[in-house]
């Protein structure tokens, strides 16, 4: 028993791959409430490389506000596209998403905490961690419930990925839970800071934040990459690949903590933002095959791409207010989920 052929080489999907995220980038980069022609973009760019900047209103809203927010947003996608690849990889299910280990419930139930009862509780909090207190207060959250997820997946047998499943599916309800009565206890301004956080935004973007979160998804997609061969192995079945000498156990430790870091540090920064994992993967399997080798890449790259695109539908559909970036992404995420829950409601 084998994979199917290959449909494309890996170089070939990482040409046409570029193809979606340069354009996202220049369409990002353009719109918003401050329009910028691609030439004026063009020649900013060859200013800041040469030195000639002259501090025009174009410079200025393309350099502080407009770059870092292109840069979360291709983190942010790169991370979420590749982790939705790992986790379907790893769940041998094109439906599985990162939201099925908790790493976002873990996140949004801390930042929940830290919104409304941080200031009761943790007064010392603001004055240690300063600004960044809601970022490692979500990032933490989402490391800790991604560990006791995987410890109550623990064995005699190894790591069992039903048991995974069904513990993310009650950690994901337990945090649901937790948010309804922080809502609750909310005042209004802790409200909408709370339920604006929840629908996720590139709109907090900042240079400090986007260098963190940009170098936390570089590591996971350097280590996310060492998964693929075994992906590719466990396609066939863990007891197929443990003859074929992938070390499955480390592969699944490998696959869980990657998804944790790198889900983690974009919601810790953006918000909840939902669907791409479940979307750039499948998306690159029906264009390139199932090789991992492959869909890791290109799930990254589309990832990337489809943030940027929605983010730029974000900034502009109602002026000069802003759409919740994750409203959009479950606009289009939720049908195409349906579609593949009827395609292959057979293997669920």
């Amino acid at each position: 028993m084998s994979l199917p052929a290959r449909r494309m080489s890996s170089t070939h999907v990482l040409l046409l791959g570029s193809a979606p995220v340069l354009l996202s980038l220049l369409n990002a980069s353009a719109r918003g409430a401050y329009g910028i022609s691609v030439g004026d973009i063009l020649r900013t760019l060859w200013a800041l490389v040469s030195g000639g900047l002259d501090g025009s209103p174009e410079q200025l809203v393309f350099l502080n506000i407009r770059l870092p927010r292109l840069f979360l947003g291709l983190a942010a996608g790169a991370g979420l596209g590749l982790s939705g690849a790992l986790m379907q990889g790893l769940f041998r299910n094109p439906l599985a998403d990162p939201g099925l280990i908790g790493v976002s419930s873990g996140a949004a139930l801390a930042a929940g905490i830290t919104i409304v009862l941080g200031s009761r509780y943790f007064p010392d909090l603001p004055r240690s961690l300063g600004s960044w207190t809601l970022v490692a207060t979500a990032f933490a959250g989402s490391l800790s419930v991604t560990a006791l997820i995987y410890m109550l997946a623990q064995s005699d047998d190894g790591t069992r990925v039903g048991l995974m499943l069904l513990a993310g599916v009650a950690i994901n309800a337990l945090a649901g839970a937790g948010l309804g009565g922080l809502s609750f206890l909310a005042s209004d301004e802790q409200l909408r800071s709370l339920q604006f956080w929840l629908l996720g935004s590139l709109g907090g973007a900042r240079w400090s934040a986007v260098i963190l979160v940009c170098t936390i998804v570089l590591i996971a997609a350097c280590a996310g990459a060492t998964c693929a061969r075994p992906l590719n192995a466990i396609a066939l079945g863990e007891a197929q690949a443990v003859l074929l000498g992938v070390d499955v156990e480390r592969t699944k430790r490998l696959a869980i903590g990657v998804t944790a870091l790198a889900v983690g540090a974009v919601t810790a920064t953006t918000g909840m933002i939902g669907f791409v994992g479940l979307l750039a993967p499948h998306c690159v399997r029906l264009v390139a095959g199932p090789d991992h080798r492959v869909v890791l890449p290109g799930s990254a790259m589309l990832g990337a791409a489809l943030v940027l695109l929605a983010d730029s539908v974000a900034r502009t559909a109602v002026q000069p207010a802003e759409l919740p970036l994750g409203v959009l992404t479950a606009l289009v995420g939720v049908p195409f989920f349906l579609v593949l829950l009827r395609q292959f409601k057979g293997r669920v």
